[in-house]
């Protein structure tokens, strides 16, 4: 590959093909797909094949996206590391244009203060002064997804913004680098419950919340819900900026979670799938608040009833 094109590579099994692809899709739909399993070797032209073709292994597949120059590829391969491990998928990720080495580091020639309403985040190594009244978000994502960057995370903290008056208590599901839980506490949330079901992605999110001094905030590796403490009650607000097949998993437990009148916002749903997030919570006792997009990405305030 030139230096102009990152290409980044999923491989799985085949009977994860679909799901692969759907995953790759949200953040490019220009796919190139290795499937080989159709490939015949028989008939005239079975001999003038490469030998690569001939060894192939016919019960993997190959999804791959090219990310341009302008782009940044580490928040690419984050969240669809994020992804894969959310639909327990075993897809393993490779790039040509960027050593894996570079992945905790790349994404800093990117990575510049970013201002979301009252919310700034700053990079961790960027000095920075906040004005008045800012509110700053100090980061350091590593390998988790979050960043500030990606619309999904830009559409949770627009509605995080209104939604926490002070007080809350804040529940976010996968919650990656932190980034969410972080901005919730120093809004003026009460206490967080933050997990992820990767291990990497907690240890970060603690390393972020230590650095930005939120000692409300508690970090847990948990498959979704199965490991939310409820010993203090249920939550005023939770967050959930994952995929919309994980919130249709959690949808007929999340609402256990929430006080009456509680509220839940749904991000990481690109725009085609956004009927189906509606259709499975409001069957679920919930009824929608409103919506925030960018992009064919969409973010859902939902209200438990």
């Amino acid at each position: 590959m030139s230096g102009e094109w990152t290409q980044i590579k999923a491989q799985g099994d085949l009977a994860d093909l679909d799901e692969i692809c759907a995953v790759m899709s949200m953040l490019d739909n220009g796919l190139m797909i290795e499937d080989y399993s159709d490939l015949s070797l028989s008939g005239m032209y079975g001999e003038l094949m490469d030998e690569s073709l001939l060894n192939a292994d016919r019960t993997r597949v190959s999804v791959s996206i090219f990310v341009p120059a302008e782009k940044n590829p580490a928040e690419y391969i984050s969240f669809l590391r994020d992804r894969f491990a959310e639909l327990s998928l075993s897809a393993t990720l490779t790039t040509e244009g960027l050593k894996e080495e570079d992945w905790s580091t790349s994404w800093k020639q990117y990575y510049k203060p970013i201002h979301l309403g009252r919310v700034t985040v700053v990079p961790a190594w960027e000095d920075y002064t906040p004005a008045e009244g800012e509110v700053t978000v100090r980061m350091d994502p590593g390998m988790a997804f979050g960043t500030g960057t990606h619309e999904t995370t830009r559409l949770v903290m627009q509605l995080l913004q209104d939604e926490v008056k002070g007080g809350e208590r804040v529940l976010d599901v996968g919650t990656g680098s932190g980034i969410l839980a972080i901005c919730a506490s120093k809004l003026g949330a009460r206490e967080c419950f933050a997990c992820d079901i990767d291990p990497v992605a907690v240890r970060v999110a603690k390393e972020n919340v230590r650095d930005n001094g939120c000692t409300n905030v508690v970090c847990a590796t948990s498959d979704l819900l199965a490991g939310v403490d409820l010993s203090g009650g249920a939550f005023d607000l939770a967050l959930a900026n994952i995929v919309a097949d994980i919130i249709l998993r959690m949808a007929p437990d999340i609402g256990a979670c929430l006080n009456p009148g509680g509220r839940l916002i749904t991000s990481g749903i690109i725009g085609e799938r956004a009927a189906d997030v509606r259709a499975a919570l409001t069957s679920h006792g919930f009824h929608i608040v409103r919506e925030a997009e960018e992009n064919d990405w969409v973010a859902i305030l939902f209200e438990k009833e």
